[in-house]
């Protein structure tokens, strides 16, 4: 009897731990960063690198996995930023920072787990209003109004960190501290902007070509390259839900992204080929580029960069395979899933 239940919560678990696994991994990489760059930084700013970190693995993970990131991001921060540093001592200034950070990430933490069952309580009413009367109308659209108004409020708060990181940006002189903070406030803010995207369309499933192709003309606009080439390929009618879908976007970004800045470092331009398709009840996703390619000794499961491990995880998560592999010329990605 307890055979076949172990067996079926055998897989929930696996993806459980790859969301508390993604949470860690991200504290560990905004712990890094606060690191690397506390030497270019002026006092006062513990917590700056850890408040994307923990945004990012609730809005992608879960409540769980981000209370776990608030609470290490905040041990961090505490024992090696806040004075009186590499001690966990408390007094009236370290007190005060301390209670900032707690109130602070616990309002986004509890945002945006609200603006998540939000979208499921909506789903279910969706359903129940279409086997009722039409008088539930009025409590749907009620129901819908405070939906909107809580994505609304999410995407504001990811887009105010975005615009912090890009101003704390413009204060520091060091190359590599400038990148991080760079690369931290864009990766915010691109979230913020496929959250707004996915949920303008009230819940609804999300149409695939047309997503995907007005966010891969939004990226390529903002890369700075304006001899960047690209060419799609996307079957018609394949369509996500939108808690499916965000996943999808951001492993296709981090792609695009690596593919300018890597495929591209030393070139004007190039061509970017992206291609969807279904096939088996599977979906396969390929981004590829005409760039310079992989180092010679590229392992994927060594990789250390902060995009392409939550790629990766991303990937798992949805029981997919993402892989990374020579072309000639180039690099492409490869992005497998199963649908339903």
């Amino acid at each position: 009897m307890t055979l076949p239940n172990a067996i079926e919560s055998s897989p929930q678990g696996g993806r459980d731990a790859l969301k508390y696994s993604g949470a860690v991994a991200l504290s560990l990489a905004a712990a890094w960063i606060r690191f690397s760059i506390d030497w270019a930084l002026p006092p006062g700013y513990p917590f700056l690198t850890f408040f994307p970190a923990i945004i990012i693995s609730t809005f992608l993970f879960g409540r769980g996995p981000g209370i776990v990131a608030a609470m290490l991001c905040g041990l961090i921060a505490w024992y090696a930023f806040v004075p009186p540093v590499n001690s966990f001592v408390i007094d009236g200034r370290s007190a005060l920072a301390i209670s900032f950070y707690a109130v602070v990430v616990a309002v986004d933490v509890v945002l945006i787990d609200r603006m998540k069952r939000a979208n499921v309580r909506l789903a279910e009413e969706r359903e129940r209003s279409a086997r009722i009367a039409r008088e539930r109308g009025e409590l749907a659209e009620r129901t819908e109004m405070l939906f909107h108004e809580l994505q609304h409020r999410v995407s504001n708060n990811l887009q105010m960190v975005g615009a912090m990181l890009s101003l704390q940006q413009s204060k520091v002189s060091d190359a590599a501290a400038q990148h991080a903070l760079a690369e931290a406030g864009s990766r915010v803010q691109m979230i913020g902007r496929i959250q707004r995207r996915l949920y303008a369309t009230s819940g609804e499933q999300v149409p695939l070509d047309s997503f995907l192709t007005e966010l891969t003309s939004d990226l390529l606009a903002a890369s700075g390259k304006p001899e960047l080439r690209h060419a799609m390929a996307i079957e018609p009618g394949l369509f996500l839900e939108p808690q499916d879908a965000i996943p999808v976007a951001l492993i296709l970004a981090e792609a695009v992204a690596n593919a300018i800045e890597h495929g591209f470092a030393d070139r004007p331009g190039g061509l970017i080929t992206i291609t969807l398709q279904q096939a088996d009840g599977r979906l396969s996703l390929t981004v590829g580029d005409d760039g310079v390619g992989l180092p010679p000794d590229f392992d994927l499961q060594q990789v250390t960069s902060l995009g392409l491990e939550v790629s990766r995880n991303l990937a798992r998560q949805m029981g997919g395979q993402m892989q990374l592999t020579r072309a000639d010329p180039g690099t492409v990605m490869r992005l497998d899933l199963p649908l339903g």
